[in-house]
């Protein structure tokens, strides 16, 4: 048997690659899990309610496209967040940001740039699928370092020209995951030109946009808008995941020009699993509906507030401004995380296991990620563990 060589050298995934690290190892006191970002704050009260009023339409084939309410939904969410007007024909719902992130390389990435191999390029540290998308159209992932130097964001303007003209896709997470830093509207100025210059699509991941303390992140849509880009540009991914407590669910959109949304929905067509008639009816309502959002928000900021008054003196805390993950500096993020686990119970994931191994080095190496998506009595106590044993 022979079989494909494309993703023979992916490293081990991240949670596999944690529970080899911690599991064969006794936990020095309770349990109190602080690595992946599952929500557990309460979803919207109407969750229950919409599910049951629709589960007749489980045995029916759903819209494939998006149901017309839930586009509409979504188009009014985007209207009141960024001020942008969109159309059915700009949008498309999705099974989460996820699969969403990774059909649109399918659809929208070309062949060959310039006669040659094209490029995708990539934060590091970055979301997995955003390496595995390069990897399955045939281009070639560029990994480009966010580091403290670069304000946690990713200096595409800093490339080789050679490299930029090869560019077909860059992705970019703002906020952030996992350091919670935030493309400003400058930066998002410089992203688009760039893009325009070289030729590229900006696919734009934007699913801890609700979860901010203070300031609403500025979107790249409305930058866009702004600066009078081509639609076509620009692919912005959201999710109710973060925004609503529902990962479960699987429900995201997908916002760009008509065109690219046109080549999505002939994939997805072929390929792609619609989302369930219940859930587009549940997301209707919960992209509808700002409220809630706004008081989980308030949970998060209540906990970061925990964080700056147990690690505000700790050497290189950084207070992040969105997002809910902390990214603390250490000496060794994978022997950190093993001392937290057999030390305390603390259970943390090293940023190298969200990180590509450079020419310059691995930038997640001298981190840990630590998620305050428990109560804040846990995150209170899980934090102060954390900090007397990094100061032992």
């Amino acid at each position: 048997m022979v079989y494909p060589e494309r993703f023979a050298n992916l490293p081990v995934a991240t949670w596999p690659r944690l529970r080899g690290l911690l599991d064969a190892v006794q936990p020095g006191g309770d349990v109190i899990n602080m690595t992946i970002g599952d929500p557990q704050h309460d979803f919207p009260d109407f969750v229950g309610e919409v599910l049951n009023e629709e589960l007749g339409r489980f045995r029916s084939y759903p819209n494939n496209n998006g149901e017309p309410a839930l586009l509409d939904a979504i188009a009014g969410y985007v209207q009141r967040r960024y001020g942008v007007t969109l159309g059915h024909d700009n949008l498309i719902v999705a099974n989460g940001t996820r699969e969403a992130l990774y059909n649109a390389a399918m659809a929208l990435c070309r062949e060959t740039k310039g006669g040659q191999r094209p490029i995708i390029l990539t934060p590091n540290p970055f979301y997995q699928v955003y390496a595995v998308a390069a990897l399955s159209v045939g281009a070639e992932p560029v990994y480009v370092n966010a580091t403290t130097e670069t304000g946690h964001l990713p200096d595409f303007a800093s490339l080789p020209k050679d490299v930029l003209d090869r560019t077909a896709v860059a992705y970019i997470c703002s906020p952030a995951n996992p350091q919670g830093a935030v493309a400003d509207a400058a930066y998002w100025k410089t992203l688009i030109a760039l893009a325009e210059a070289h030729d590229f699509i900006i696919f734009a991941d934007e699913c801890y946009a609700e979860v901010y303390r203070d300031t609403p992140p500025i979107g790249v849509l409305e930058v866009a808008q702004e600066v009078g880009a081509d639609p076509e540009r620009i692919v912005a991914f959201h999710s109710l995941s973060k925004r609503s407590n529902l990962a479960g669910l699987r429900s995201g959109f997908v916002a760009s020009g008509p065109e690219n949304i046109k080549r999505i929905r002939t994939l997805r067509a072929y390929a792609g699993s619609p989302v369930a008639g219940p859930v587009q009816a549940v997301s209707t309502r919960a992209w509808s509906d700002d409220s809630h959002s706004a008081e989980n928000r308030a949970l998060y900021a209540a906990k970061f507030d925990v964080a700056d008054q147990i690690l505000g003196d700790m050497p290189g805390y950084r207070s992040p401004p969105a997002g809910f993950f902390l990214w603390l500096p250490v000496d060794n993020g994978e022997a950190t995380a093993l001392k937290l686990w057999r030390e305390t119970g603390v259970r943390t994931l090293p940023g190298s296991y969200l990180s590509h191994d450079t020419p310059t080095g691995n930038p997640g190496e001298k981190y840990i990620r630590v998620a305050l998506v428990a109560p804040k009595e846990d995150v209170q106590r899980g934090l102060n563990l954390l900090r007397d044993c990094i100061k032992d």
